[in-house]
């Protein structure tokens, strides 16, 4: 058994991968991915070779070579003839993979992935919220209106709260017509929905102070004001989400 692999722990100890799921590749390749992610494979270094991951792993050669071929699909590893499989810089990893994303935010201690996150939807949503006042029918107003009414009903029930707040940010993103922003943000969005880090605590009043600010963008798109529901998204994702992150103040990248 190399170093880079599992340690004997015993049955009841075995990490997930090794449990023998039903897709090996998949699993492995989950598994490798963190080890990438928390730099136990650190860029520009090799990977084990395909012999030593068969060993470490118990997996046959078929399942090391599918899994190293999802690393690359990822961005995380390119396999260069004489070197061997080479870890990749950061910077071409891709973000939106769910792997990815995933491992990267349990090893984000300091929250800077989760505030860049906040800032790209951020950006996405209040250029959205811009055409989609511009564009809003009776009948999207209309929905806007009940989705902030219903909201205003259920600052009791956070569970019942999300699914409405969830909904009326997609009614703008879908009023936009820009899909490709809209897909980015559900994306993302799916990743973290569920992460405590990132919903923050629960509470009536923080509920009462979100839907205000749900009301301020319903209201500007109501009155065809690109510029003011744009302000008032922007204004909204970024106070909502300081709320939810607490500690000492705005970092630099949430105040641009």
């Amino acid at each position: 058994m190399t170093s880079a692999g599992p340690t004997a722990e015993g049955v009841a100890g075995l990490p997930d991968w090794a449990k023998r799921p039903a897709n090996l590749e998949n699993a492995l390749a989950g598994e490798l991915v963190q080890r990438i992610v928390r730099g136990q494979y650190p860029p520009g270094s090799a990977m084990p070779s395909e012999p030593a991951l068969c060993e470490s792993y118990s997996v046959s050669r078929t399942v090391v070579r599918e899994a190293v071929k999802m690393l690359q699909e990822k961005g995380l590893v390119q396999v260069r003839r004489g070197s061997g499989t080479v870890v990749n810089s950061e910077l071409v990893w891709n973000m939106l993979d769910e792997l990815v994303l995933t491992a990267i935010i349990t090893e984000d201690s300091g929250l800077v992935v989760l505030d860049d996150l906040v800032v790209t939807r951020r950006i996405l949503e209040s250029d959205m919220a811009h055409v989609a006042a511009r564009y809003a029918d009776e009948d999207v107003i209309k929905q806007l209106e009940q989705l902030v009414a219903a909201m205003d009903a259920l600052v009791d029930d956070p569970a019942a709260y999300a699914v409405q707040d969830r909904a009326f940010h997609d009614t703008i993103m879908r009023t936009s017509g820009n899909r490709i922003a809209r897909a980015v943000v559900r994306a993302l969005e799916s990743q973290v929905v569920n992460t405590a880090r990132y919903m923050g605590e629960v509470r009536r009043d923080l509920c009462i102070a979100s839907n205000q600010g749900h009301r301020n963008v319903y209201l500007r798109i109501a009155a065809h004001d690109p510029e003011g529901a744009a302000e008032a998204m922007f204004a909204h994702i970024t106070d909502a989400w300081v709320v939810r992150r607490g500690g000492s103040g705005e970092p630099d990248r949430l105040l641009r």
